[in-house]
């Protein structure tokens, strides 16, 4: 069974940093890509950040570059989301993402990720 489970939520302010974890099991981690996809209040998914299945090629939505860094740890099976000066606008659920089919390269396509995790929340408030 795939499991997804977030961590590292919760209010911060304007600013300030968060780490967000996913540790997964019931599939082979380093054979996918993998992404973090938010939800705001009232709003659809939106593909944040994704990682290569072997570490490189990180990638960013424009509204994240330069303060968010994703990375993970293939032999502790755990994606990561380091958020740096974070702003109101951050605020939403934050979900790891898997895609459906084995990929070594991150595809930001919502469409191509079929698993989530419960999501963990972030609120960026003063």
């Amino acid at each position: 069974e795939v499991r997804l489970v977030e961590s590292g939520g919760g209010l911060v302010h304007p600013g300030g940093s968060l780490r967000l974890s996913c540790a997964v099991s019931g599939f082979t981690f380093s054979d996918y890509a993998m992404s973090w996809v938010r939800q705001a209040p009232g709003k659809g998914l939106e593909w944040v950040s994704g990682i290569n299945s072997v570490g490189g090629g990180a990638t960013y939505t424009d509204s994240v570059k330069g303060r968010f860094t994703i990375s993970r740890d293939n032999a502790k099976n755990t994606l990561y989301l380091q958020m740096n000066n974070v702003r109101p606008e951050d605020t939403a659920v934050y979900y790891c993402a898997k895609p459906q089919l084995p990929a070594v390269v991150v595809n930001s396509s919502l469409t191509q990720y079929n698993y989530f995790g419960q999501g963990t929340q972030v609120i960026v408030s003063s």
